[in-house]
């Protein structure tokens, strides 16, 4: 049965439209205005509060946790001290990505995981043989991410700790309300921005700390299409659209390895050991089939498809998230898994899996959209991700 995060007794009220979306077995607000303009635009101009309690999130604990964490994911877990935070992917045996999220090193055998998909027992298979053990704290811990230029005095007015010198993916110990928080300099938006993990029975104290705290700077409650479309902007990936986890895949070709997704940064190969390394040497070394690029679409070609039934350019309202071709003289070289109207970068953009003899980046593509009930296809350029960076995510 789907029930609400632990902030449900403040978010439901403000959900105008009662619009609502299911997330790993809740329910969370897809927009609480009766369109989500209002709240993206938050994120990129002021501050953003977004519910993203629905994460699963995994406490890791003992004298291997570390052993532990380093045999699952391929970043090297020895260089994350305490206080810093990594994003990575785990893989399969064979090299695909199985998940990926964050790693927060809490303290000297603490860790926190979080992830899209159910991991639990991925994680304890893993770690037989070693002193360490896996906590599913998904109930128990809440989490909100604060976004957008203006997060850091948000903050600054909630918390009782001086954040002007926390660096892009470390984490601090502070009170928000008198609640013992962990803050980290991280989230799904590409802009400044925090996420705030707290013990779910606080949720209420924490959240109306944070909306008195925020009133003087426009603090905004934003919902999951809001929040797409930044994070299309910034070029993340999104579990279950832009790759199908190895575990859930029903055929071979569904599945992709760090490298055909861009995380090539990600991959420690020097490690003497990790799940999937083998299969990830054999593939850096020959190169992968496919790479996961941006593709932004031309305007005029936009113009000409919808002017040949006499319309303007019909842009979509939401970002979406289907499989689209993608083609290069009349042949399919790819497909598109997400893409949206830009509203800041005033571009029309999509996420695409790119066959690697097409994925140079100004390579000229075409993706297939629907105008007026037919299939046309609108020229497109390969780019690089993300799509937008400003200076202030990492400042």
């Amino acid at each position: 049965m789907l029930s609400g995060t632990p902030f449900h007794s403040r978010t439901a009220p403000l959900c105008q439209g009662h619009n609502w979306r299911r997330w790993a077995g809740y329910v969370v607000a897809s927009s609480y205005g009766l369109t989500h303009d209002h709240e993206y635009q938050a994120i990129r101009s002021s501050a953003a509060l977004i519910d993203v309690s629905p994460l699963y999130k995994y406490a890791i604990r003992g004298s291997d946790a570390e052993r532990l964490l380093d045999r699952v994911l391929t970043r090297d877990v020895s260089r994350c001290n305490v206080g810093r935070v990594m994003y990575g992917p785990w893989c399969d045996e064979t090299g695909k990505v199985i998940d990926d999220g964050t790693l927060q090193r809490l303290g000297d055998e603490t860790f926190r995981l979080t992830s899209g998909e159910p991991n639990l027992r991925w994680l304890c298979e893993s770690a037989q043989g070693l002193r360490a053990t896996v906590e599913d704290d998904s109930d128990t811990i809440a989490a909100l991410a604060l976004q957008g230029p203006l997060a850091r005095h948000v903050l600054g007015n909630a918390c009782d700790s001086d954040l002007m010198d926390l660096d892009y993916f470390r984490l601090t110990f502070a009170r928000i309300g008198g609640v013992p928080v962990t803050i980290s300099r991280t989230g799904y938006t590409g802009d400044l921005g925090y996420e705030i993990w707290l013990e779910a029975s606080a949720a209420d104290t924490v959240w109306d700390t944070l909306v008195a705290a925020g009133r003087p700077f426009g603090l905004t409650p934003a919902g999951i299409l809001a929040l797409d479309v930044a994070r299309i902007e910034a070029g993340l990936l999104l579990i279950n659209v832009d790759y199908i986890p190895a575990n859930r895949a029903l055929i071979e070709s569904r599945k992709s390895s760090p490298f055909e997704l861009g995380l090539d940064w990600t991959v420690r190969l020097e490690k003497s050991h990790f799940i999937g390394r083998d299969a990830l040497l054999a593939e850096w070394q020959r190169g992968p089939e496919w790479k996961l690029k941006g593709l932004e679409l031309d305007w005029g070609s936009l113009e000409r498809v919808y002017g040949e039934f006499g319309l303007p350019p019909q842009l979509p309202g939401v970002a979406w998230r289907t499989s689209v071709p993608v083609y290069v003289q009349g042949q399919q070289v790819g497909y598109a898994t997400s893409g949206t109207w830009s509203p800041t970068l005033k571009k029309y953009i999509a996420l695409a899996h790119l066959r690697t003899a097409h994925a140079d980046t100004g390579t000229r593509v075409e993706m297939e959209v629907t105008a007026e009930h037919q299939r046309k296809r609108v020229s497109a350029r390969v780019v690089e991700k993300p799509f937008f960076e400003p200076e202030r995510k990492r400042a």
